[in-house]
């Protein structure tokens, strides 16, 4: 397939761009336009006002709104900002509209280059029917199953025992997991088509479906490539991606530990055969599906015709750097690699830090964040794309992904081990993520043996418990906790004539109650406000843990540098041995960062008589987000179980019950922002109110 429109011109002058996009990948491009000496422009919505990406761009433009809708995936607003303010070329990032052939479309009509592929391939790689069709003229081998336009579930359910149980419905639209669903049981497959349609059309506006035999424990193996104007195709070798959890990849690696060397070629060769088959040209990645118990067989699943959020582990092994060649592209120019050019070196790993709280059930999370440290760009081959800022607000309106941490190394070890290190070292104060989580992750004999498949993450998901507190982190947390950092140094708190009397501080934290007896003592240089050093005798008590097991007896030395008024560097030292932490105050909380983990924690106070009982009936909000339904009213009578409210957070609806039965007192409406532990109804026990059920004018 030619597209006509992109042999008109050989050459076209870009000199600035419009990056459509937010967050990290805004900033990554933002990046390579600066080396380029090419002139960036940014576009934000309200919420975004202080991003980062804005900062970083020469010009930014706000283009509406903080709901998506009405601003980065509203084509006429980012349209008329690329033309207010001269741009040559629009870089769509990924997600929003990079894979929206309209987009595309209205830029060409604007006379405004679009660095991605013609609109032709995007809309036939946009449905995975039309995409399975033309890579099959290509003898791309695709998974057995049964695509094709306009069938229906009789069609379906007819053609699945000569595919194969188990099958994999799969919409046409769309991707992200929604609308598919495995079916082991030919019984269950007329209901789960019935299901997977609703959802497909709720989705995507499109309840087209087809069906692929499920291919055994399946490994996610995707293949970069670059096209050029010109019939010049390549290949930059593959990545893997089967690290996921409900169809969303957490950690990335490349290369993939399974393919031999001819595989590889194999593989390489069919993706640049499917980018043939649309005429494709810029960046773009080929996924296929793999057997981990037949490796040497592949099958295209579906061509991605953007860039990915995991492109930065081929660049680190392939040394190319793959927005610049997009920009290339987008010029008419011809490749400057040629296939023999690629080599693949060392091993490079990448874990995706999102806005979720693992222990919660990976709910999102929000925040501000009140202290961040990032591991140093470059340093023992780590790389961080990130969009996080001191004093970023992070809300409930985008996609959860704030950063992505990578590491190279001379083999798989090196970069695995080289990426923990490197997660240890990003400490995000203020917002609950899975970086504790990722280590976990890689620190399984699964991972390290390289033994994958795309359900092990939410196998792993079962055994994981988030870190518990060390003995540092609680001394920390006990001394910070006793007077605002500013006037910490100055306080008397704790000196007495004679000896210095013990400061004693009870902590709340998930893992239980803990007393900490702290001794505060000048520091040695003669200074009250450059150093402090700590002697903590610390004694936990678990509530509800037996005797023998509920009580344990730290002895650390803590040594602290303030940095400002809500955040400290800290340097803790423990038998000898020094480690770096970061901690700061948020909410009337302390936040303790260090090399095992994050935690929270709290002053604990005496509970005052009944008033536990008195917030038993609250049902509250466990994350930031919006109201999108509210299905009681004040004063309706409830049974235990019944909906209340629903909040919807990044693409993720949550509906909150009633914890028992009673009349309900509901304080928020649909359409309201929410934050996190926010009381949204309350619901009286129904013995107050005279008879199960009633409500209160009905006594």
């Amino acid at each position: 397939m030619t597209d006509n429109r992109t042999r008109e011109s050989r050459t076209r002058i870009i000199r600035s761009v419009l990056v459509a996009n937010r967050g990290e990948i805004a900033v990554r491009v933002i990046t390579t336009l600066r080396r380029m000496g090419i002139r960036s422009i940014a576009v934000y919505s309200d919420a975004d006002r202080d991003a980062r990406h804005v900062r970083a761009a020469d010009v930014a433009v706000r283009i509406g709104p903080a709901a998506a809708t009405l601003s980065y995936l509203d084509i006429a607003a980012v349209v008329d900002a690329a033309r207010r303010t001269g741009a040559d070329a629009v870089h769509p990032g990924y997600g929003f509209l990079s894979e929206n052939q309209k987009f595309a479309a209205a830029l060409a009509e604007a006379g405004i280059v679009f660095i991605g592929p013609p609109a032709s391939a995007i809309a036939t790689m946009g449905d995975k029917i039309t995409a399975r069709a033309a890579v099959g003229e290509r003898d791309v081998p695709v998974v057995p199953g049964l695509s094709r336009p306009g069938l229906t579930d009789t069609d379906l359910v007819a053609a699945a025992p000569e595919i194969g149980f188990p099958v994999l419905i799969k919409p046409s639209a769309g991707g992200g997991g929604k609308g598919m669903h495995r079916v082991a049981d030919p019984a269950d497959l007329a209901a789960a088509l019935q299901r997977a349609r609703r959802e497909a059309a709720s989705a995507f506006g499109d309840d087209t479906l087809f069906l692929e035999h499920f291919v055994d424990t399946p490994r996610h193996i995707e293949v970069q490539v670059l096209a050029d104007e010109h019939g010049n195709v390549i290949h930059l070798g593959e990545r893997e991606c089967s690290l996921q959890r409900r169809h969303q990849k957490v950690i990335e690696e490349a290369p993939s530990a399974l393919l031999d060397p001819e595989t590889r070629h194999r593989i390489g060769t069919a993706a640049c055969d499917a980018a043939r088959s649309v005429g494709y040209t810029g960046a773009g990645t080929v996924e296929f599906i793999v057997s981990a118990h037949r490796p040497d067989e592949f099958f295209f699943m579906e061509m991605n015709t953007r860039l990915q959020v995991e492109h930065p582990v081929t660049e680190l092994v392939t040394g190319v750097d793959l927005v610049e060649q997009q920009i290339r592209v987008a010029r008419g120019e011809v490749l400057g690699i040629a296939q023999t050019d690629v080599t693949m070196t060392g091993h490079a790993v990448e874990a995706r830090v999102y806005a979720e709280d693992p222990a919660n059930g990976f709910l999102p999370t929000g925040g501000t964040i009140v202290a961040l440290a990032e591991p140093a760009e470059g340093r023992g081959g780590v790389r961080v794309d990130s969009a996080m800022l001191d004093g970023l607000v992070v809300g409930s309106d985008y996609d959860p992904m704030l950063a992505k941490v990578i590491a190279h190394g001379a083999d798989r070890a090196e970069a695995i081990d080289r990426l923990d290190r490197a997660l240890a070292d990003t400490r995000v104060l203020g917002v609950t993520t899975n970086i504790d989580f990722c280590r976990f992750v890689l620190a399984r004999p699964e991972v390290t043996d390289a033994d994958l498949d795309t359900e092990l993450l939410d196998r792993l998901v079962v055994d994981y418990v988030a870190p518990q507190p060390v003995p540092a982190a609680y001394a920390l947390a006990a001394l910070l906790r006793l007077e605002p950092a500013d006037d910490l140094w100055g306080s008397a708190v704790g000196w007495r004539v004679g000896d210095r009397a013990p400061i004693v501080t009870r902590l709340a934290h998930p893992d239980g109650h803990v007393a900490v007896s702290a001794v505060v003592q000048p520091g040695t240089d003669g200074t009250v406000d450059a150093r402090a050093e700590v002697t903590a005798d610390v004694t936990v008590t678990r509530d509800g843990a037996d005797a023998d097991t509920g009580q344990r007896e730290w002895r650390a030395v803590v040594a602290l540098r303030r940095d400002d008024a809500t955040s400290a560097s800290v340097t803790s030292v423990v038998d000898g041995v020094g480690e770096h932490w970061t901690a700061a105050r948020s909410d009337g909380r302390w936040w303790i960062a260090g090399p095992q983990g994050t935690w929270v924690f709290e002053q604990a106070h005496a509970l005052v008589e009944g008033a536990e009982d008195e917030h038993a009936g609250d049902i509250v909000s466990p994350m930031p987000g919006t109201v999108v339904a509210v299905s009681a009213a004040s004063g309706d009578p409830l049974t235990a179980g019944t909906a209340v409210v629903v909040v919807e957070a990044m693409k993720m609806e949550h509906a909150l019950t009633a914890p028992f039965d009673g009349t309900a007192e509901v304080q928020v409406a649909v359409g309201d922002k929410v934050g996190a532990g926010q009381v949204l109804a309350h619901i009286r026990p129904a013995e107050e109110s005279g008879t199960t059920g009633a409500a209160e004018g009905d006594r």
